[in-house]
């Protein structure tokens, strides 16, 4: 047989498209091509692939070797392709049997010693391979990370003469068993922080409802250390989620199964590019507001990121998706992120602290705040001030609540959104907040004062009323009262300064 016919996966976003790997060995001058738009990573498989089959004792044909990868218009990258191409051949030119060949797909880089290497995306390309029906051949290294798919079939290979005596039938691969995850996620407890009662409530608030905090306070207040912990108090994540977010971090190599279902927390600098946060690059990949599905996005020294860095947030706020286009490629991925971000009060930090020794201008404090719009300001639904510690708060040794203390009552708050809405409260639209947050008369009326006196635009409206149903769900009330109105109207501490 001249012609052998494979399957593969190529990434695209987050999708893991068919690949159809056609090898074809004909008469003619010595030569190796590669068509279907392969990038460099691999055109230059061909070296590898053939060292690979020399030195683990194949034959490699001296005739027109040519390879298509399909579709033509799929863009191929990375070296995923070399164990197929290299089966491939092996088939074509009847050194192994191709009548089981359509009954896998497989993906592996291969090392000159015909050893198999890690590639990222098993996750992602797992999961379209168990809807096709076939089972899936990997390097060993990603073995534990694909079986994480329900009902995939996976079989872990350490090198290319394992594959081939797998096929041939000498030495079958036996199938990996995956191992259920027993060790719990392990985050940095809450009680480690001194004080700060009011901030750890509007934290609890917004890990229970899935709403973005900014905090303001002068440096060593304890922002940073919140934010560290937030990801502690949130819910536990669903086997959905976790699989979601497992497969974005797949994508980009960084994935540790060990890692499973513990929430994500990224936390960019500043100096960081509008690029970095949203993704891109000409073969578009996830940046940090993808990389952080499911978790935390910290944005520590909020005024210091470029402005046109912090717009670009905006759109995925609102839409939990980000498209990246490009010229001749396009890719969504997912954005579902919690925003907690940080900053000081003005641009030496000390604006209300006890010790006096800020001495900005209120020009200068108003110049440093309005480095961040009004629409991205707006769109973040709580807004406090993380004050200096006391003395004696510091000096206290007895600490707070623990995180899991707190997370017992966020878990509570969000299973009842989940029966009532099916969805967090922070994702409800205009007509489901018409629907599930209607206050009491009483409410509407401090509601409406608070319309007048704060200049509330709409969007700050609708996000005080998701606010409150979450204070009201932790509460286990019913219905909106006005104390959950007041607190939430409290929470919207830069309109009250605007």
């Amino acid at each position: 047989m001249s012609l052998a016919v494979l399957y593969s996966r190529a990434l695209s976003g987050m999708e893991a498209a068919l690949v159809t790997v056609e090898v074809h060995i004909a008469n003619g001058l010595p030569n190796f091509t590669i068509v279907g738009l392969p990038e460099t990573e691999v055109k230059e498989s061909k070296d590898r692939v053939r060292a690979a089959l020399q030195n683990c004792g194949f034959d490699f044909p001296a005739r027109r070797i040519t390879v298509n990868l399909a579709p033509a218009d799929l863009p191929k990258e990375s070296g995923r392709f070399d164990l197929p191409i290299a089966l491939g051949i092996l088939a074509a030119t009847g050194q192994i049997p191709s009548d089981k060949l359509a009954e896998y797909e497989y993906a592996g880089e291969l090392a000159l010693t015909g050893e198999l290497r890690p590639i990222r995306g098993a996750l992602a390309m797992t999961y379209r391979a168990v809807s096709s029906g076939r089972a899936f051949i990997l390097p060993q290294a990603n073995a534990a990370e694909a079986a994480l798919v329900e009902d995939a079939v996976i079989y872990p290979a350490q090198t290319l003469l394992q594959v081939a005596a797998h096929l041939a039938g000498r030495s079958n691969i036996a199938p990996y068993i995956s191992q259920p995850q027993t060790i719990r996620p392990h985050y940095p407890d809450m009680r480690e922080v001194k004080g700060q009662t009011q901030a750890k409530r509007a934290l609890e608030i917004a890990a229970a409802g899935g709403h973005s905090v900014l905090m303001m306070g002068p440096p060593g207040t304890g922002k940073s250390m919140l934010a560290a912990r937030f990801p502690g108090i949130l819910p536990q994540m669903s086997e959905a989620e976790a699989l979601q977010s497992a497969a974005l971090q797949s994508l980009d190599g960084c994935f540790d199964v060990t890692k499973w279902k513990t929430r994500p927390y990224r936390a960019p600098h500043h100096t960081a590019s509008g690029v970095a946060l949203v993704g891109g690059g000409s073969n578009p990949r996830p940046g940090e507001i993808s990389m952080a599905l499911h978790g935390v996005l910290f944005l520590d020294e909020l005024p210091e990121f470029d402005r046109s860095v912090l717009e670009v947030l905006r759109e995925p706020m609102e839409s939990g998706r980000i498209t990246i286009s490009r010229a001749a490629r396009r890719a969504d991925f997912p954005a579902q992120f919690q925003l907690i971000a940080a900053m000081n009060p003005c641009p030496c930090g000390y604006h209300g602290h006890y010790n006096g020794k800020c001495r900005c201008t209120p020009d200068q404090i108003s110049r440093y705040r309005s480095k961040i719009s009004g629409p991205l300001l707006d769109r973040i639904d709580i807004q406090i001030e993380v004050p200096a510690v006391p003395q004696d708060d510091l000096l206290n040794k007895t600490g707070g609540e623990a995180s899991s203390v707190i997370q017992a009552r966020v878990e509570i708050a969000r299973q009842l959104q989940l029966v009532r809405q099916g969805k967090s409260n922070a994702l409800l639209t205009v007509s489901e907040i018409d629907v599930w947050c209607a206050p009491d008369m009483q409410g509407e009326a401090l509601l409406r004062q608070a319309i007048t006196r704060l200049n509330f635009s709409a969007r700050a409206y609708h996000r005080v009323l998701k606010v409150a149903r979450t204070i009201a769900d932790l509460a286990g009330s019913k219905n909106i009262l006005t104390q959950h109105i007041a607190e939430a109207v409290q929470y919207r501490r830069m309109d009250k300064q605007g």
